[in-house]
C-alpha cells in the first residue's frame, strides 16, 4: 500500500499539475427531521426552479406520469415531483396541483421523493422506538477534504456517520403541571429588551411562525456579546430541562392549537401518580443524545440534539491515498458561483479498498458499520486476535457481553461455536495480543462505500444537476469546499517519553503562515500506527517521499493560495490534558460544517464577526511562548450559532476548559507550547542539513528561517514583508511561480517529442507496417503533432495559469 502511496507521489511530483495527498474526506449533504408535514411553498427558500423546467431539461432521466409527476427510468424507487408539493405522514400522502387539479400518490417507505431544486425527501423510522418521520436532503452538500493529517487525526472518521454516537432517551419532566407553568412562563417573558445593544429590537414571541426553532435555540442560550447582564443571569435561572421542554414544543408546536398547546402534552398514571416520560398527543416523546468525549471517568458525554436534526448523508471520498489537480474556474461550466473567482481542487481517490483502523469496535455494539463487514466473507484483516471454536462458546456464555454485538457479530460468533471450519475468526472487540495487552492499530480493508452502493451516488448527482439545471449532457463537477487537517493531542506520558501536546481547543484557524509551520512539522502525539509520536513529516508522508518533501511542500502552498481555502485545524484524541474526546469531534465537524452558509465559512467573516479569537504569544518565568502561532481558535460565540445547528444547549457542549486548555493547567500549556516550538525548530533545521531550503518557494523559505533562526532578513513572522508573500496576487505575479509554469510547459514539449520519436521509430520498423496500419500509428502521429504544437504557443503559458505548474527540478542539480 505504502510502495503504491511512494509511487503516486513520484509521479506526481515529475509530472506537475497534480498532488498526491496524505488525506481523508467526504461528500456532507445536511439531513433533516422535516416532522409529520412538509410543505414545499412554506418550508424551503425558493430557488427559481419548477417542473416544467425540469421536464423540459430531463426527459432522458425521467419518465413523465400525466398527472404532474416522473418515475426514474434507471431506479424505479426515485421519484420526482412538483416543487410545491405537500407531504403528510398521518395519510400517507403527497399532494399538489397539476393544471389546476389536484393530484395525490401515496407516501411509501423505501421511496425517495426529489423536488426540482433537487431538495430529497423520504420516510424514515428512527433508532430508539420513535415514530416514523419525513427526512429532508438538501441537493448541494459540501466537499471537505482533511490533508496533510497525522495519524490518528481523524481521516477516516471524517466520512463516518455520527449515529453511532447517537442514543435515545425519553423527554423526561419532574412535574407536568409546574413544568409547563414555567413553560408558560418563558413564552410570555418580554425579550424585547435583551440586547446589550439598546438600540436593537426583536419581540417575536416564541410561537410565531415568523421564529425558527434555531432562532429559539439561540434566544434561550445566553451571549456575552449579544446580550446584556441581566438577561444572561435570566437565562441560567432557567433549568436546562425546562428550556428542553420549550423546544419540544416549539418542535410539535402548530398554529391550530393557539393557546390551548397545554392540552397536547400528558404523561401517564402510574400508581396513581403521574409520571414522568411526556407523550405529545399520547406518543411518548424521545429525543436524541450525542456523545462528545469522556468523562474523567470513562463515561459518555452526552449531549441533546435538536428536535429537527438528522445525521447528515456523507458520502466517502478519500482516505490515505488521494491525487487531487489545482485548475482555473473560469472556464468550468456548471460550478457553483461561491467558486467562480478563483482556482478549484479536484480530487480522486486511488483506492479500491479502504485500510481501516476502527478504533471504536472495541466497544461491542458501538461501531456498527465495522461490526457488520468483519461479519463477512472474503475480508483482509490484520491485528485482530485470531480465535477459535472454544473462545466463540465462551464469548456465547458471557451472554451480557454477547448479546451487545450487533447481529451480525452475535450470528458470526454463533457459527464459529458449532462448525469445525473456519478454524479461525475474529471478532471486532478482541485486537491482537501484543506484549501482553491489545494492539492500538487493528485494521481491515473496507470495500469503498460509494462502490457499493450505486443508487446512493446516482441520487446525489442527479439532485446537484437539478439545482444547477445542469443537463447530463455535460460534466458535474465537485469541488473541495472546506480544508480541515486534524491534529492528535495527549496529555504527557512520563514513562513512554512522551511530552504534552494539548494546546489546541476543538478547531483553530491558521493563515497560511502559521499552517504552513504546521504542516512542515507534522507533529503527532501518542499515534496507534507504528511511525509513533514526534514529527511524521512533511504533510505526513514523509517516509514514503521519494523525492525531497520540499517539493510537496511548494506544491501544497501554491495550491492553498491558488484556491484560497482557509485552514482549519481540528482536535483529536485530547483537548487539554484532562478532556478525552477520541475521534468525536472529527466525526462532528462536517455535521456543523455543511450546515454553514458558504460566507460563514470563510475566516476572514469568522473573524469580522467575533467568532474567533487570535492567540497572542504568552509570557512564562521570563520566556516568551508563541502560542500565536496556533492561529486563531473558536470561542463561545462560534459554539453558541454554529454547534447550535446541532445541538439545543451548544454552550454546554464545550466548557470554558476545552475551549481554553490553559485553564486545565497552565505549566502543562506552558510545555505544550515549548514542545512545539522546539519540534519546529528541529524539523526546520533539517532543510537546512540536506539544502533543500534552496528549493523552497520564498514564502516556505522565510517561514522555515524563521522556525529555525526566529526572523528571515531581520523580518518577523508578523512583518507584513512576510505575510505579503503568501498572497495570491503576490503569487500570480512573481519570477518563481511563472518559473513553475514554464517549465510545465517545457516538460509537456518534451512529452510531445518523446511520443513522436516513439510513434515515428515504430513507423520506420521494417516488418511492423501491417502493425502500425492497424493500430493506426500515422493517425496517432499527426495528433501528437498537433499537441506539440499546441503545447509551443506562448498562450499555453495562459492555459496553465492557475494551475500549480511544476517544481523546477534544475535546483537540484546545483
Amino acid at each position: 500500500k505504502k510502495e503504491v502511496k511512494t509511487q503516486i507521489s513520484f509521479s506526481a511530483n515529475l509530472y506537475g499539475l497534480a498532488e498526491e495527498e496524505h488525506a481523508g474526506g467526504a461528500m456532507v449533504y445536511p439531513s433533516y427531521d422535516l416532522g409529520e408535514e412538509f410543505s414545499g411553498h412554506l418550508h424551503v427558500k425558493r430557488r427559481g426552479h419548477n417542473f416544467e423546467d425540469m421536464a423540459e431539461r430531463f426527459q432522458d432521466v425521467m419518465e413523465f406520469k400525466p398527472e404532474g409527476y416522473a418515475i426514474d427510468r434507471k431506479f424505479r424507487d426515485i421519484i420526482y415531483v412538483s416543487e410545491d408539493v405537500d407531504f403528510n405522514l398521518h395519510d400517507q400522502s403527497i399532494t399538489w396541483l397539476h393544471e389546476g387539479k389536484k393530484q395525490k400518490i401515496k407516501l411509501l417507505v423505501g421511496k425517495t421523493y426529489v423536488r426540482p431544486s433537487g431538495y430529497k425527501v423520504h420516510l424514515e423510522k428512527p433508532p430508539g422506538n420513535r415514530s416514523w418521520r419525513l427526512i429532508g436532503t438538501t441537493a448541494e452538500g459540501i466537499l471537505c477534504h482533511k490533508p496533510c493529517t497525522v495519524s490518528g487525526g481523524g481521516k477516516s472518521e471524517i466520512s463516518k456517520p455520527v449515529t453511532d454516537a447517537v442514543i435515545q432517551g425519553p423527554v423526561i419532566v419532574a412535574d407536568i403541571k409546574s413544568d409547563m407553568e414555567k413553560v408558560e412562563q418563558i413564552l410570555q417573558h418580554d425579550f424585547s429588551s435583551r440586547f446589550s445593544d439598546s438600540q436593537r429590537k426583536d419581540d417575536r414571541a416564541i410561537l410565531s411562525p415568523e421564529r425558527s426553532l434555531g432562532s429559539v435555540i439561540k434566544l434561550l442560550t445566553p451571549s456575552n456579546k449579544d446580550y446584556n447582564e441581566d438577561y444572561n443571569a435570566w437565562l441560567r435561572s432557567v433549568p436546562q430541562y425546562i428550556k428542553e421542554l420549550v423546544f419540544v414544543l416549539k418542535r410539535y408546536y402548530i398554529p391550530e392549537w393557539g393557546k390551548q398547546w397545554k392540552e397536547h402534552f400528558t404523561v401517564d398514571m402510574i400508581n396513581g401518580k403521574p409520571g414522568n416520560e411526556l407523550k405529545c398527543d399520547n406518543r411518548k416523546l424521545v429525543t436524541n443524545y450525542m456523545r462528545v468525549g469522556f468523562q474523567d471517568d470513562g463515561l459518555w458525554r452526552t449531549f441533546g440534539l435538536r428536535k429537527d436534526f438528522n445525521p447528515a448523508i456523507k458520502q466517502s471520498l478519500e482516505d490515505d491515498i488521494t491525487a487531487s489537480v489545482v485548475v482555473a474556474s473560469g472556464d468550468l461550466e456548471g460550478v457553483m458561483p461561491d467558486h467562480s473567482q478563483r482556482s478549484v481542487k479536484f480530487l480522486q481517490n486511488c483506492e479500491y479498498r479502504f485500510f481501516q483502523r476502527p478504533d471504536d469496535a472495541i466497544i461491542r455494539g458501538y461501531d456498527k458499520l465495522a461490526e457488520s463487514e468483519l461479519a463477512q466473507t472474503g475480508n483482509f484483516i490484520s491485528n485482530f486476535e485470531p480465535l477459535e471454536q472454544d473462545d466463540a462458546k465462551e464469548i456465547i456464555e458471557d451472554a451480557i457481553g454477547y448479546y451487545e454485538y450487533t447481529q451480525p457479530m452475535q450470528d458470526l460468533v454463533k457459527s464459529a461455536s458449532t462448525g469445525d471450519k473456519p478454524k479461525f475468526f475474529v471478532s471486532s472487540a478482541h485486537p491482537r495480543i501484543v506484549d501482553g495487552k491489545p494492539t492500538k492499530n487493528p485494521r481491515y480493508l473496507q470495500t469503498r462505500p460509494d462502490l457499493l452502493n450505486e443508487r446512493a451516488l446516482y441520487l446525489e448527482q442527479i439532485s446537484m444537476r437539478l439545482h444547477r439545471k445542469l443537463q447530463t449532457t455535460h460534466p458535474l463537477y465537485s469541488v473541495v469546499d472546506a480544508v480541515v487537517p486534524g491534529r492528535r493531542n495527549n496529555p504527557a506520558d512520563v514513562k513512554a517519553g512522551i511530552q504534552p501536546l494539548a494546546v489546541y481547543n476543538p478547531i483553530h484557524f491558521m493563515e497560511l503562515p502559521e499552517l504552513f509551520m504546521e504542516y512542515i512539522c507534522s507533529m503527532t502525539g501518542k499515534s496507534p500506527s507504528t511511525t509513533g509520536a514526534g514529527s511524521e513529516g512533511a504533510l505526513t508522508k514523509g517516509p514514503f517521499n521519494a523525492l525531497p518533501p520540499i517539493i510537496d511542500l511548494n506544491n501544497a502552498l501554491v495550491s492553498m493560495i491558488l484556491t484560497g481555502h482557509d485552514g482549519f485545524v481540528t482536535s483529536a484524541g485530547f483537548i487539554g490534558p484532562d478532556v478525552q474526546v477520541a475521534h468525536d469531534i472529527s466525526m462532528l465537524i462536517p455535521e456543523v460544517w455543511c450546515r454553514m452558509e458558504d460566507e460563514e465559512r470563510h475566516a476572514s467573516y469568522l473573524i469580522a464577526n467575533g467568532y474567533l479569537e487570535k492567540c497572542e504569544d504568552v509570557e512564562h518565568d521570563g520566556k516568551t511562548f508563541a502560542f500565536s502561532r496556533l492561529g486563531y481558535r473558536i470561542n463561545h460565540k462560534f459554539v453558541r450559532d454554529f454547534f447550535g445547528r446541532v445541538f439545543n444547549h451548544p454552550h454546554a457542549v464545550f466548557t470554558n476548559e476545552m475551549l481554553m486548555p490553559e485553564l486545565q493547567g497552565r505549566e502543562t500549556f506552558i510545555d505544550g507550547l515549548e514542545n512545539i516550538m522546539t519540534t519546529q525548530k528541529r524539523v526546520g533545521e533539517l532543510y537546512f542539513a540536506d539544502k533543500s531550503v534552496e528549493a523552497a518557494c520564498p514564502p516556505l523559505k522565510a517561514i522555515i528561517t524563521i522556525m529555525v533562526e526566529g526572523h528571515y532578513e531581520g523580518k518577523s513572522l508578523n512583518d507584513p514583508e512576510v505575510r505579503k508573500l503568501f498572497n495570491r496576487d503576490y503569487l500570480k505575479e512573481s519570477d518563481w511561480y511563472q518559473e513553475r509554469l514554464v517549465s510545465k510547459q517545457n516538460l509537456d514539449i518534451q512529452l510531445w517529442d518523446n511520443h513522436i520519436d516513439y510513434l515515428q521509430a515504430f513507423l520506420e520498423k521494417k516488418g511492423y507496417q501491417e502493425e502500425a496500419r492497424r493500430l493506426n500509428i500515422s493517425k496517432k502521429l499527426d495528433a501528437a503533432r498537433l499537441e506539440r504544437e499546441k503545447t509551443s504557443k506562448a498562450d499555453y503559458l495562459n492555459f496553465l495559469d492557475g494551475t500549480i505548474g511544476v517544481q523546477p527540478m534544475s535546483v537540484f542539480s546545483q
